[in-house]
């Protein structure tokens, strides 16, 4: 017998112990008649403190506000995904959460394989042979390059070297669709403006890499750069290391700044963050819990872009004084621009 599949067998057992394990009886008698949602996290965790942490609050607020059975896996590594899909397949989920584009061939084969069962995957496309979306997979998806414009501009109206920084996790089309948006909302603001970008790896361990985003971005900060955007899930963290190292001025105010990514990471280090490009991953996940639960369920692509809040430039207490009204006006005048279709801001993925 093949070894792989004996593996395979065995982790699946032992992840189907796991789930089984989570729930007492008495809480299973409890769940009985609810809908039972599982959702399978990227590498980086779900407390990446961004994109897995953001999924992770959408489906806790719908086990809170939808009164479902929530259960989740954080895998080791890449080879733990499977088994795990297929072990909520196995026990009949009604929803089966997969988050992260690198999931998309595995949520492929195992939706195939359980066409019964609904699945959602959070930034993956899942196409069949013809190139149509598979019915049971509902593939959120979001226009990053436009929020991402947005901070790009503001960005550019608080660099004063007129040099700013990109952090990316791994080399992918994807990031790429963040790093050319911001360079596009900078550039409307400073055409001469520099942008120095970097990428963590090649590999899924450039989502998981602080230290190395905090060596890329101290490049940058050694090339001038003071405002540098990280879109490396817990890599980017690094980078808000990089840029507290730098302190503060006379007057009180950061030297050096840092714009978070996916949730609203304004509060990592208060007053080092200039803003967040938030995708509203916990908005898309709720979303489509909700659809299961009340019996409207749709397979193929769920987009979300400016138009639909879907992504944004975070502010509160920890940045309002970070960023002019002269400044938000114009970051304003610019996104009804981009949702009213005047302004185009390229799509990296669709070149």
């Amino acid at each position: 017998m093949n070894i792989q599949f004996i593996l395979k067998i065995a982790l699946i057992s032992a992840f189907l112990f796991l789930i089984s394990s989570c729930g007492t009886s008495t809480e299973a008698t409890t769940d009985k008649g609810k809908i039972k949602v599982g959702i399978v996290f990227d590498i980086g965790g779900k407390n990446d403190r961004s994109f897995n942490a953001a999924a992770w609050e959408g489906v806790m607020r719908a086990e809170r506000d939808l009164d479902i059975v929530l259960r989740d896996v954080e895998p080791g590594n890449p080879t733990s995904i499977e088994p795990a899909m297929r072990a909520f397949a196995e026990r009949n989920f009604d929803l089966i959460i997969g988050v992260g584009f690198a999931q998309g061939p595995i949520m492929e084969r195992v939706a195939k394989d359980y066409p019964n069962i609904k699945f959602a995957i959070v930034d993956g496309v899942i196409l069949d042979k013809e190139g149509n979306p598979l019915p049971n997979v509902a593939s959120l998806v979001f226009r990053e390059h436009e929020g991402s414009y947005l901070v790009g501009m503001i960005a550019a109206q608080k660099s004063k070297t007129g040099v700013l920084g990109f952090v990316g996790g791994m080399d992918i089309p994807l990031i790429h669709r963040f790093e050319t948006g911001y360079e596009e909302g900078a550039r409307s603001v400073n055409p001469k403006i520099r942008v120095i970008d970097n990428y963590v790896g090649v590999t899924d361990s450039a989502w998981n890499n602080p230290g190395k985003g905090k060596e890329l971005a101290l490049n940058q900060i050694d090339q001038g750069a003071d405002v540098i955007f990280t879109a490396a899930g817990n890599s980017g963290l690094g980078a808000f290391d990089a840029v507290e190292q730098f302190g503060r001025n006379a007057s009180g105010e950061a030297n050096k700044f840092v714009i978070g990514v996916d949730s609203n990471q304004n509060g990592q280090k208060p007053g080092f963050v200039l803003t967040s490009m938030v995708k509203r991953v916990d908005n898309a996940v709720y979303d489509v819990v909700k659809e299961v639960k009340e019996d409207k369920f749709k397979g193929g692509f769920h987009t979300f872009g400016l138009d639909k809040d879907g992504v944004a430039y975070a502010m509160d207490e920890n940045n309002k004084s970070l960023i002019s009204p002269e400044v938000l006006q114009k970051v304003e005048e610019a996104k009804g621009k981009i949702v009213a279709g005047e302004i185009k801001v390229t799509d990296a993925m669709a070149k």
